[in-house]
């Protein structure tokens, strides 16, 4: 019985030093402040392997206990080193509750902390798209106006005629793109005029037969001043 419990005894002194390690090697990893999901992976199968070696402690605790009733043994010695382990045990889960402890609120505030990333991310994602977006329609000059997407300031006696993109202009009559991902703008016309500002340095046209291609150069150029593209086609 003796030498049983010696063997027991150091069996758990050996589970109890394995879980030492382990707890060590998971602050170890988890006070740099930021754990890959490897490493999350990793500090999970050590507490699994930690929680299964404080499992076989209480068995091989207990089952001395019970050879001890079982036989009638009054050795002081054993009760000692039995109650020894035992405090020794309680330690360790104490020590081990307050690790899970740290490694949940660590996990808490990682989780807390993507999802404020992950929604100020949507927020920006929406905000770019946002900004991306331009918009361009063309025609002749009557099928603009009667669309109420440009207006005509008559001069003196018809001279210095002026035509305007409206202040409400129906914006049903655009077509949407993303002026990073729009280099090309197609128009059906070979007669083109700008009717909104953009730098003449930002684009070129090119004619393909009857029609013209407006060959954006630079994009952020070309839409600084107007996000809104409005061409009229003879």
């Amino acid at each position: 019985m003796i030498n049983e419990s010696l063997t027991f005894f150091s069996e758990i002194q050996k589970n109890l030093a394995a879980i030492e390690l382990k707890k060590d090697e998971i602050r170890l990893i988890s006070k740099d402040g930021e754990i890959s999901q490897d490493e999350k992976d990793w500090i999970l199968e050590q507490i699994n392997h930690i929680n299964y070696l404080r499992e076989e402690n209480l068995k091989k605790v207990k089952f001395l206990n019970d050879q001890l009733k079982k036989n009638n043994l009054k050795i002081k010695e054993l009760e000692n080193m039995i109650q020894s382990l035992l405090e020794s045990i309680q330690e360790k889960d104490e020590q081990i509750a307050v690790l899970q402890g740290d490694l949940n609120a660590l996990d808490k505030a990682y989780s807390r902390l993507f999802d404020a990333y992950q929604e100020k991310a949507e927020m920006v994602e929406e905000l770019t798209e946002e900004l991306n977006k331009v918009f361009y329609t063309y025609g002749t000059e009557d099928e603009l106006v009667k669309n109420k997407v440009i207006e005509r300031k008559n001069g003196f006696i018809g001279i210095g005629k002026k035509i305007n993109l409206m202040d409400n202009f129906n914006q049903k009559y655009f077509a949407q793109v993303d002026l990073t991902e729009e280099s090309e703008i197609f128009i059906e016309g070979s007669d083109v005029k700008f009717i909104t500002d953009h730098p003449s340095a930002s684009y070129k046209l090119i004619p393909t037969g009857k029609n013209t291609k407006i060959k954006i150069l630079n994009a952020r150029d070309f839409w600084k001043v107007s996000r809104y593209l409005v061409v009229i086609i003879d």
